[in-house]
């Protein structure tokens, strides 16, 4: 599959207008920022960036968060379990649950 190609010119005082296909795929809108990284090969990646980098926004979800804080929830109220070993922690999550068969 062929990449997908875009232009924008430079204007004097370096700035640019990003095509909407590149807002898009970035994930960001007016008011958010751009983060460049160039690697050592001179290959410049630019990511979006609202709070945290638009690729990781999944960390953000209202799913996700509500996860984080019922896990929160366990561990401030000492539901936990603690295994001497990793064999001995998957033993735990692959036996049946208290009380169900």
């Amino acid at each position: 599959m062929a990449a997908t190609t875009f232009r924008a010119a430079v204007r004097d005082k370096g700035e640019l207008t990003l095509p909407a296909g590149i807002r898009e795929v970035l994930g960001v809108s007016p008011g958010d920022e751009l983060e460049f990284a160039i690697n050592d090969d001179g290959v410049v990646e630019v990511h979006g960036l609202r709070k945290i980098r638009a690729d990781q926004a999944w960390f953000s979800t209202e799913r996700w968060q509500a996860g984080e804080r019922e896990a929160s929830e366990d561990v401030a109220a000492g539901r936990t379990t603690r295994h001497e070993g990793v064999d001995e922690m998957f033993a735990h999550l692959t036996s049946p649950a208290p009380g169900r068969r």
